[in-house]
């Protein structure tokens, strides 16, 4: 390979030079160029690069690709969602939390009055909504870093919500399959807007939203202040009361995103950042940090070996994370305690390189999802992630303006000695993680793997493809993938190697083959810095699992 194909940082190389060809089921290829957008959709991925065209970073992309993504994709995200961003401007990296909290009249009493013995709240209605945030994300984004003016970032998704686009493969099929649980069908607004012809749209039928529209003009207006202050919040709020919920304008207005310092953790010598807690984001850098002990490139990338450590690494990374990690507020540990290196060397030394295992959570203190990644040729990169949670979220939708709210109460437990013990105002345990890697301080990749607890898992998988066995993004991405479960419950997608899956299954490991990839085994974007970004540019993957994308100019 030549040189100037060589992954490098300012120049230097990073690491030793990918291998381009690889054998795993996929049409894509790894793309290359000086300004990308990766998403799950192609007009989301369109939409952000309009937006390179006419002279805006890769912040007012990801913008742009975001709000897109709420039309072409809802059955994995919405206005109602909430989000978090991890960002490098050109010098230094930066985290966004915009996940919101829950209404002032949460508390265990509020919910064991409404539903008796309850452990936590309900997964859908409207006593399953926290504020949402990724609207105020947006704008919180656009003031800060964006170049264009916020009204512009807006108008390829009115655009598409307006004219309509033609149902796609992947989100058709999960769409029919939420059209189908009466536990969604029946909830307020639903079946008005998502559900126009008393079913989901069919693969290749025009679908309109012209309530998100709506939405979007009047967000694009205010530069989102509508969304907490104005018509719409107060809509939200009317709904809300109409069908038992506790959201209030007042909830709506007190919200604002928390720009945060990302946690790093050092692996190959790499450093994976994370949005720190209330995200589960932990979990990854905990797995990579134990699986920093063991020689997994001088294993198969796909054999059994090697795959029996990282899973029982992501088993003990998410016995700690389900124990610990909420609101800061309600921690009784810190995120370094937690993966502090001589805590993270006792817990790998509880691994059985022949048998699978089920783990308690340690003792650290004693020693439905969308994403989406821009980059542009001046440096910026951007790792976005917004979600409903459970595909289309409560299932509540406030139907004249389109606006389908995130289910991230179901987060929530309602045991007073648990750290996620609702509260007003608190944030829920997150499952969305933006992802970002860095090596000696300089950008590397902004990435990330959309689907609940498959995130973590995704991020570990991907990147040991990459930094141990030097596999493309492209190939990283379409490579077999496992998912942790419960216990020795694992499932594996149908192209591992069926010697693998014979050898995971003879160290205990109680699994099962599935096809459905969509949320079980994640979707993923990848953007890899080459060199300079004005000369050499990025090289890019997005994951056949889902409709979308790589675009490049």
């Amino acid at each position: 390979m030549s040189s100037s194909l060589r992954p490098a940082i300012h120049g230097r190389e990073s690491m030793k030079p990918f291998v381009w060809n690889h054998g795993y089921p996929s049409l894509r290829m790894p793309i290359f160029g000086r300004n990308v957008v990766a998403t799950s959709h192609a007009l989301a991925a369109q939409a952000g690069l309009k937006m390179i065209w006419r002279g805006g970073n890769a912040v007012d992309a990801a913008i742009a690709a975001a709000a897109a993504k709420t039309i072409t994709e809802p059955c994995s995200n919405g206005l109602g969602s909430d989000a978090f961003c991890i960002l490098w401007d050109g010098k230094q990296l930066h985290g966004l939390n915009a996940s919101g909290g829950a209404p002032a009249a949460w508390t265990p009493d509020y919910f064991r009055r409404k539903y008796g013995e309850a452990q936590r709240p309900p997964m859908r209605g409207w006593d399953s909504v926290t504020v949402p945030g990724a609207v105020a994300a947006w704008a919180a984004l656009s003031e800060r870093f964006g170049r264009l003016p916020f009204a512009d970032l807006m108008e390829p998704a009115i655009e598409i919500a307006e004219r309509g686009y033609l149902a796609p493969i992947v989100v058709q099929q999960k769409w029919a399959a939420a059209a189908r649980l009466p536990e969604l069908a029946g909830q307020p607004g639903f079946a008005e807007v998502f559900l126009p012809y008393g079913r989901a749209p069919e693969v290749g039928e025009r679908v309109r939203l012209p309530g998100i529209a709506r939405t979007l003009r009047a967000v694009a207006e205010t530069k989102g202040r509508a969304f907490y202050e104005g018509e719409i919040a107060e809509a939200t709020a009317r709904h809300a009361a109409a069908h038992g919920g506790a959201m209030t304008v007042a909830d709506l207005a007190a919200f604002r995103p928390e720009w945060v310092e990302p946690t790093g953790k050092d692996y190959r010598g790499y450093t994976l950042h994370e949005i720190p807690p209330n995200g589960q984001g932990i979990a990854a850098q905990i797995a990579l940090g134990i699986l920093e002990d063991f020689d997994l490139a001088a294993l198969p990338p796909d054999g059994p070996e090697s795959q029996h450590l990282q899973i029982e690494a992501m088993k003990l990374a998410f016995a700690d994370t389900y124990r610990y990690v909420a609101d800061p507020s309600g921690m009784t540990v810190t995120p370094e305690q937690m993966l502090d290196p001589a805590y993270l060397k006792a817990r790998g030394r509880l691994i059985d390189r022949t048998r699978a295992q089920d783990f308690g959570p340690g003792n650290p203190a004693s020693g439905g999802t969308i994403y989406l990644t821009t980059a542009d040729s001046s440096g910026m990169m951007v790792s976005f992630i917004q979600s409903n949670f459970m595909g289309f979220g409560s299932g509540v939708v406030v139907p004249e303006w389109g606006l389908s709210l995130q289910n991230r109460g179901y987060g929530f437990h309602l045991d007073p000695a648990s750290p996620n013990v609702v509260a007003p105002g608190k944030r829920p345990f997150h499952t969305i993680i933006p992802g970002f890697l860095t090596k000696d301080g300089a950008p590397v990749m902004s990435f990330g793997v959309m689907g609940g607890n498959m995130q973590p898992q995704g991020h570990v998988q991907t990147l040991v493809r990459m930094l141990d066995h030097h596999q493309n993004p492209q190939a990283a991405c379409d490579a077999p993938r496992w998912r942790v479960n419960e216990g020795l419950s694992i499932n594996a997608e149908s192209t591992m190697p069926a010697g693998t899956v014979e050898a995971l299954a003879a160290r205990g490991h109680r699994i099962e083959v599935i096809n459905d990839s969509y949320q079980d085994f994640g979707a993923g974007q990848f953007i890899w810095r080459m060199g300079d970004p004005s000369e050499d540019g990025y090289v890019a993957a997005s994951d056949p699992r889902r409709d979308g994308q790589a675009v490049v100019c």
